[in-house]
């Protein structure tokens, strides 16, 4: 199983790191066990493992503790049992009457200690996003940093009363986001770790992360990576997603188109917790559909509502209007967005001279006439690009002021991909707006 791979590759980067010869069971018995399973308050949950079942009164006597109990049941299990899903953490049933029995092998596949203790160690290093799905991350950066994490959520658990346990791939999220900010401090390592716990059935929970705040966040550790990652999802039915290639050189031109920006005021600008804060129209099951994750998994969720009805699918046609502050950081995220797919300088520059032209065409109007209005709506609510083109012709009937920006326009959008228009033309209607606000 992969969470035995990467549980391997940690235990080999930590004996490297350490000067240390630990085998996966040696790191569990010493140093995973203290850690996780001593306390009431577990930090990790294996379904159906010792460690979640009832523990006998004979055999906590017996060894003392009832967290050596369930120890001892463990290490018996791994070394006389049939592996499945109670110990080898990602495995399938242990028989057919199980739910997930679909994953059960008649194949004689040998699977020694090492792979389950590993198992373990691996599940503790996955990353939960929202959705119920978590990931796991073959970056040794990511592994390293998730590990320093696993014992402050062992403190935070033990000075936050009525907190529920057994979240450590939620908190490995909450984690890896703070670790990889601008801000984290090494020296001091808790400092800016505002986790504010939910309340879930009557207990405080850790709020999972999104999961484009996670992508987001490795956006900016790893700027010019691709990163695969595995998805899934380990519950009664295990769900699985598979392997998935983020594009973080692409995600990150998020960032970059920011920088670039000239805005016209420092209230309009994005910082990197604001970007964070973007809402997406696709969850990361939808996202992972595409294949791959880059820049336009992370459409933003309302961006839609402002597309030309009819231009793709969802489309509203809703007018953008600049009300307060948070539409200001709307009106800019959906901006760089889009500036980020088209990734043309000169589509850009013609979305600006377009709605600049067809403002100005509006005031030719006569009194009581809105021929050049009615016009100027035609042209940002054009549908795709012939209706586009044949909209601009309509206008170079009554006036050729605006001919040689709208030649330039076309020809700049008819080297684009045909499936990109309904963002030229959003860009469009976005231009229009805030020009009309000011």
């Amino acid at each position: 199983m992969y969470t035995s791979y990467i549980g391997k590759k940690f235990l080999k980067l930590y004996n490297k790191k350490n000067g240390t010869e630990y085998t996966a069971e040696q790191f569990f018995d010493e140093i995973f066990f203290n850690l996780f399973f001593t306390d009431e308050s577990h930090l990790m949950h294996v379904s159906n493992s010792p460690f979640f079942q009832k523990t006998k009164e004979a055999d906590i006597a017996l060894h003392g503790s009832k967290s050596l109990a369930q120890l001892a049941t463990l290490k018996s299990n791994i070394e006389n049992d049939t592996p499945n899903m109670s110990i080898y953490v990602g495995a399938y049933a242990k028989d057919i009457g199980g739910t997930t029995s679909g994953q059960v092998s008649t194949l004689n596949i040998e699977i020694n200690s090492e792979e389950m203790y590993s198992s373990w160690i691996g599940e503790a290093l996955a990353v939960g996003i929202n959705g119920r799905l978590v990931m796991l991350i073959d970056n040794e950066d990511i592994l390293w940093n998730l590990f320093l994490g696993w014992k402050f959520y062992r403190k935070f658990l033990n000075s936050t009363p009525n907190v529920k346990d057994k979240q450590i791939e939620t908190w490995n999220g909450q984690w890896l986001c703070h670790c990889f900010s601008d801000d984290f401090d090494e020296e001091y390592p808790e400092d800016g770790l505002n986790i504010n716990p939910e309340s879930v059935e009557g207990k405080l929970a850790i709020p999972t992360v999104k999961w484009t705040t996670v992508i987001l966040t490795l956006s900016k550790k790893f700027p010019n990576t691709q990163m695969t990652v595995y998805a899934y999802n380990l519950s009664q039915i295990n769900t699985t997603l598979g392997f998935i290639n983020l594009y973080l050189h692409e995600i990150h031109e998020i960032y970059e188109v920011r920088d670039l920006l000239i805005l016209d005021s420092e209230k309009t600008i994005l910082s990197d917790s604001d970007i964070a804060k973007l809402e997406p129209l696709y969850n990361f099951k939808n996202a992972c559909a595409f294949g791959t994750i880059g820049i336009k998994a992370l459409e933003p969720a309302k961006l839609r509502e402002y597309m030309p009805r009819g231009s793709t699918l969802y489309a509203q046609g809703k007018e953008f209007k600049f009300k307060d502050e948070d539409s200001y950081y709307q009106y800019n995220l959906f901006k760089i967005w889009i500036y980020a797919m088209l990734n043309k300088t000169e589509l850009l520059q013609s979305a600006s001279e377009i709605a600049n032209s067809l403002i100005a065409i509006e005031k030719e109007d006569e009194r009581g006439k809105k021929l050049f209005s009615t016009i100027s709506k035609d042209v940002r609510e054009s549908k795709n690009l012939k209706d586009f083109v044949d909209n601009l012709s309509k206008i170079l009937e009554h006036t050729s002021e605006s001919a040689d920006s709208f030649k330039k326009c076309v020809e700049n959008v008819l080297k684009m991909p045909t499936d990109l228009f309904p963002l030229f033309i959003t860009l469009i209607r976005f231009e229009y707006a805030y020009q009309k606000s000011k």
